[in-house]
């Protein structure tokens, strides 16, 4: 028997390869699927399974596709009801998988199809519960995302959770292994451990979900506080995983759809795409096409695309670094934004040498940034999350959070120049980018962020632990 984790950083996100005597099952794919397919012929094995714990909204599963390529069934769990072919299980059923057993486990609460699937060993054993977003590490799947009736609160949905951690996830022996759907990062929950890998036991003891004496109204009232809006493209990639979408070659193919800079500026003037640039952060700054969106490629990609876009109709018109068009059309593709209808051919390179207007970012080192801010009053603007402003930020800081800063648009349209900063100089550029965009101009990116401000002896706020906020 065989068991890998397939983890995807970019979408704190686990997906599950599994071999026994030549049969695999593969749960919660990612869409880019020749992976699991190579990787099973690579021992001659066949994908007997692709099961799937619940309609995913933070990704685009790759169910549909591997389903079409390997010719094996996709199983859900009970209360499912997607539009295309597939197996619904009922609570308790047993697949056969060569020398092992995959049980399915309802579990709704996450949503109401959400379904965990407990591998039965040769000998017999209980050996690994893979819980989809029922279960995390340190966490449990929030319960506002699901599609439900009209008379069901995410309360209710709180409290069918508990039961089902209650009755069906606690009662597993204590060494049963634990493979999430999500760790730290995901918006899936919001106390995952960066561990990907735990225990029952273990859970029982450290996960606040879980405490043996707690009541199923205080499950719900810890549940269900302090939770952060969802992701406005949540529901769209809800909806591509229940009634299908195009596979990635399609996507791919289409995408590589080559612009001169002429051509890009025209199709950037005649339609409503977004001009996404996906190059580093150091490089977007020092020169960019006016009005374009810097999202780089190598930070929190996908799901910054679909925190700030959130349309994932949206046509894109893609600024790429060399070699890199495909891998941005897939990662693109992960969170369901399918639209994009071509690419900068040579890149920001020969936009410049077509001799095409360029913009750049205004920046300040961090050392002069904190001489500045002792002599005298500036604005500053601090685009981290939540947690990371509370644990500690600039004295007299404004909190912008990244993901909601077209709500701040009003605090930097002042005559007076903003300087805006992140812990590291990734989502700062994102945010300058899309205040540019919008007519902003007057705002200066702090390099190095927060970690190179707190080096210097700038007024700072004293640390507050994220355990204890």
């Amino acid at each position: 028997m065989k068991v890998e984790q397939i983890y995807t950083g970019c979408l704190a996100q686990g997906a599950y390869y599994i071999e026994s005597n030549g049969e695999v099952a593969i749960i919660d794919p990612l869409r880019e699927v020749d992976t699991y397919i190579e990787k099973a012929e690579a021992s001659n094995s066949k994908i007997k399974y692709v099961f799937e714990t619940h309609f995913h909204a933070d990704f685009v599963s790759g169910h549909v596709s591997l389903s079409e390529k390997t010719g094996a069934p996709i199983v859900f769990g009970p209360n499912a009801n997607p539009s295309f072919e597939a197996t619904i299980a009922t609570d308790g059923q047993l697949f056969e998988l060569g020398n092992v057993k995959i049980k399915a486990i309802h579990t709704p609460g996450h949503t109401m199809e959400s379904t965990c699937y407990l591998l039965i060993d040769e000998n017999g054993k209980e050996h690994s519960l893979f819980s989809g977003d029922t279960l995390f590490l340190g966490d449990v799947g929030r319960p506002d995302l699901a599609q439900k009736a009209a008379d069901m609160t995410m309360e209710d949905l709180a409290g069918i959770l508990y039961e089902s951690l209650r009755t069906k996830v606690m009662t597993l022996p204590n060494d049963t292994i634990v493979y999430p759907g999500h760790g730290a990062g995901s918006a899936c929950g919001k106390n995952m451990s960066k561990e990907t890998v735990g225990s029952i036991g273990e859970q029982k003891e450290q996960n606040y979900a879980l405490r043996a004496d707690m009541t199923k109204e205080e499950f719900v009232k810890e549940l269900t506080d302090g939770l952060a809006p969802p992701p406005a493209y949540f529901p769209m990639n809800v909806a591509m995983n229940k009634n299908g979408y195009e596979s990635l070659e399609t996507l791919i193919e289409k995408g590589n759809n080559a612009l001169s800079p002429q051509d890009f500026e025209n199709a950037a003037n005649t339609t409503e795409a977004i001009m996404l640039d996906v190059r580093h952060q150091k490089d977007f700054i020092l020169g960019h096409i006016p009005n374009s969106i810097f999202i780089g490629i190598d930070g929190g990609f996908a799901p910054w695309v679909g925190a700030l876009i959130k349309d994932v109709t949206q046509p894109i018109l893609l600024i790429t670094p060399e070699g890199r068009l495909d891998e941005t059309i897939t990662r693109l593709s992960r969170v369901g934004f399918d639209n994009v209808i071509g690419y900068l051919e040579g890149g920001f390179e020969a936009w410049k040498s077509a001799d095409k207007e360029v913009d750049s970012i205004e920046t300040i080192s961090a050392e002069d940034f904190a001489k500045l801010k002792k002599s005298e009053k500036i604005n500053v603007m601090d685009v981290r999350k939540d947690g990371e402003f509370e644990a500690s930020h600039v004295e007299n800081a404004v909190h912008t959070p990244l993901s909601r800063i077209n709500e701040f648009l009003e605090s930097f349209i002042k005559d007076e120049t903003s300087y805006t900063h992140c812990a590291g100089g990734y989502r700062s550029v994102i945010a300058t980018s899309i205040l540019k965009s919008r007519g902003i101009h007057n705002t200066v990116d702090v390099l190095g962020g927060f970690g190179a401000i707190k080096k210097t002896d700038i007024a700072i706020t004293d640390f507050v632990c994220p355990t204890t906020l």
